[in-house]
């Protein structure tokens, strides 16, 4: 085979028409050997001669399309200095596009003896691990455009691929559970009626399958166990890994067309070879000191905070270009248009403190290329100064735990939790105002894919996760749930009508509040995990959302697709900017909050222990709102009813300075839906209750005056 020196980048395989240029770096490294597999599945080892500032690079002008290939490090083998390059091990390539396979659990992927972990297993892993694949770069997207959603109409759905449309009768059964599958038009019709224009899809890199849950009769369902952090997740391919690649792109296409946005949901701040003791299977066996975070005096071990064993070193130029690279891949090649950071404060630790500053943030900044997309942090991780809601810089959003907390909290009924909920249905000004973000940094949300569904959130007081194999040990203990006072399913009618209310008061609120609302898939149907708050091993009907809709999931499905559709139609609930004071002609401003009785409410209402009713009204005169396409718009006004409390209120209507007539659209127990009420006007509002009233028309209050 004729061997070429080739380019030290673009690092990874890359065909150009004629042959395959090979780039792999390693700063430790004695020799290289890139490994060509045969169609019978045999090893051709080509020794890489060449070498610039620790990249290892040939070109190889026959090798195509379809090769399988991996690589052999040989260099120092000393964990106590950091260094794990072990030349038995056949390595992924970090920058692999496609990988083919998955891991077994043979002692071959470990460079020690399970026995006497001091002596080391010479075993060779090839056969028992994944394989890199050259990928063709070709793809016909005709006329893809991104569909550049602005962040004040985003409504984000988080979904997984195989759990969202694996059970879906109206997708083809060959294609279920696939990138093929979320492309489907009765998977994108389904989201577009629902209204959704973003759709966050759970890990789709490369990740796998943990030893120890395989072990189990288990899986890594979630996929936060990334090994490929370019290569599209083999197993949600319909065609096979080799078919990963264009599928993926083909679904993306497809919701593209549909007005449909995909984030991805990355984790960039570990990967799946564990702590000390986990397997070899790419950056440990490559460079290891150089991709991990070493304990200082104690380089044997890693600095996890993570919690699964490893954290990438984000001061390494090494790391910092591997992400950099991988964003920018799945921009220009793959389409995608943002994503959702697993765990972020890792990614802003230089050190040991969290460091806003921290040079992966200001790589992102100043990347044409990436600070155009939409970018959200997890911002927390399990380190120490971990949890910094409201602490990223410009261009973030952050997934709004406050927010999370707070809502929960208020519709469970706790004592003292009122002024917190009128900051975050305001959008969260104390957490993202002073940095000069805007209301849309918030993504409201009450469910996420880590935790109780929205179903199991009014149905559970305890996590119920003996399924998992951990005793129940696992998961978040703390829930702030509530399960109106039955455990579990329930025929008691009234447990049944009071969890339904709460379900669209959870609901409700996301779609009126200032912000980014996220629903998690299945919460719109009343999805069930059974009480089981982390199903990441559950690749099963525990996780996998159910399309056999009840009379509950078919009430509350047409419930949120109201709600929504009422949110994108008003843009006072999705305002760009926090509210400033404004008045508008009728002299009232953007926002005022009033007690049930109607009254102004003052420094000591927001503070009354006991107080869980609130209303306010929100001034459509005051917003001014430019369309896409130009036009001004001033929108309606709103009053919105609270009630938190186990026994029903009556609230007051404010004057008719506010407006005289008003039309109720949208009541979370089905009451007064339709119906008109005028100034002034007492209304018994339900115990545990929403309702949002919409000013009539001045022709329409002049008329019926």
């Amino acid at each position: 085979m004729k061997i070429l020196p080739g380019r030290p980048y673009p690092l990874g395989a890359h065909y150009d028409g004629v042959g395959t240029n090979f780039a792999l770096y390693s700063s430790i490294a004695d020799k290289v050997e890139l490994c060509l597999l045969s169609d019978d599945g045999q090893e051709n080892r080509i020794n890489i001669a060449e070498c610039d500032n620790g990249v290892w690079h040939c070109y190889l002008p026959t090798v195509a399309p379809g090769t399988q290939y991996g690589y052999r490090v040989y260099g120092p083998y000393d964990p106590s200095a950091g260094h794990r390059c072990d030349p038995n091990k056949f390595l992924l390539d970090p920058y692999a596009r496609t990988i083919c396979g998955q891991v077994d659990t043979s002692n071959a992927m470990y460079s020690y003896d399970f026995a006497n972990p001091s002596r080391r297993n010479t075993e060779d892993s090839f056969g028992h691990t994944m394989v890199s694949l050259v990928t063709s770069p070709y793809f016909d997207w005709g006329h893809d455009r991104p569909p550049l959603v602005p962040n004040d109409e985003l409504i984000i759905y988080e979904a997984h691929v195989k759990g969202l449309t694996h059970l879906n009768p109206d997708v083809p059964g060959d294609i279920r559970g696939t990138y093929a599958g979320i492309g489907h038009p009765a998977t994108i019709n389904y989201l577009k009626d629902l209204g959704i224009n973003a759709l966050e899809l759970m890990p789709v890199h490369q990740f796998v399958n943990d030893s120890y849950l395989q072990e189990k009769g288990l899986s890594n369902y979630w996929g936060y166990n990334t090994i490929g952090f370019f290569a599209p997740q083999n197993t949600y391919s319909s065609t096979g890994a080799a078919g990963a690649v264009q599928e993926f792109k083909q679904m993306v296409k497809a919701l593209h067309s549909a007005g449909i946005e995909v984030i991805l949901d990355v984790v960039y701040n570990h990967t799946a070879e564990g702590n000390h003791m986990g397997p070899t299977l790419s950056f440990r066996g490559i460079d290891n000191a150089a991709y991990y975070r070493l304990v200082d005096g104690d380089q044997a071990h890693y600095f996890d905070t993570t919690g699964t064993g490893n954290s990438l070193l984000m001061r390494s130029t090494a790391v910092l270009q591997l992400i950099m690279d991988s964003l920018r891949y799945w921009v220009e090649e793959m389409h995608v248009d943002g994503f959702r950071f697993d765990l972020a404060s890792t990614l802003a630790r230089q050190f040991d403190e969290v460091d806003q500053l921290s040079a992966f943030f200001n790589l992102i900044h100043q990347d044409p290329v990436l600070n155009r997309v939409k970018l959200i942090a997890e911002p927390w991780d399990v380190g120490r100064g971990g949890y910094n809601v409201g602490e990223f810089p410009p261009l973030w959003a952050e997934w709004n735990g406050e927010y999370r907390d707070n809502v929960r909290d208020f519709w469970r009924g706790n004592y003292s939790t009122l002024a917190e909920f009128g900051t975050r249905l305001s959008g969260s000004s104390d957490l993202y105002q002073d940095d000069g973000r805007n209301p849309t940094a918030s993504i409201n949300f009450v469910t996420a894919h880590d935790g109780f569904t929205l179903n199991d959130l009014v149905s559970y007081n305890e996590k119920h996760n003996e399924a998992n194999g951990e005793g129940n040990a696992d998961g978040e203990s703390n829930n702030r749930s509530w399960n109106c006072g039955a455990e579990g399913p329930s025929d008691n009618p009234q447990v049944r009508q009071l969890r339904a209310r709460q379900r669209k008061n959870f609901i409700a609120t996301m779609m009126i509040s200032q912000g980014v609302p996220m629903l998690s898939h299945g919460d719109e149907v009343a999805r069930t995990q059974g009480g089981n708050n982390n199903v990441y091993c559950q690749d099963n009907e525990t996780a996998w959302m159910n399309w056999n809709f009840d009379e509950d999931a078919r009430d509350l499905l047409d419930f949120t697709k109201r709600a929504i559709a009422l949110r994108k139609s008003h843009p006072v609930f999705r305002r760009r900017a926090y509210f400033s004071g404004q008045t508008g002609d009728d002299h009232h401003p953007e926002i005022e909050w009033f007690t049930p009785e109607g009254q102004l409410m003052t420094p000591e209402s927001w503070q009354e222990e006991s107080a869980r009713g609130i209303m306010f009204f929100l001034n459509g005169d005051t917003f001014n709102y430019v369309d896409p396409a130009g036009d001004e718009i001033v929108d309606s006004d709103f009053l919105v009813l609270f009630n938190a409390a186990p026994e029903d209120v009556q609230f007051a209507l404010p004057s008719p300075s506010y407006g005289q007539k008003w039309g109720c659209v949208l009541d979370t127990k089905e009451e007064y839906t339709g119906k008109t009420f005028t100034a002034q006007q007492k209304m018994s509002i339900c115990n545990r209750s929403v309702v949002v009233l919409e000013r009539m028309p001045q022709s329409e209050e002049s008329a019926s005056a």
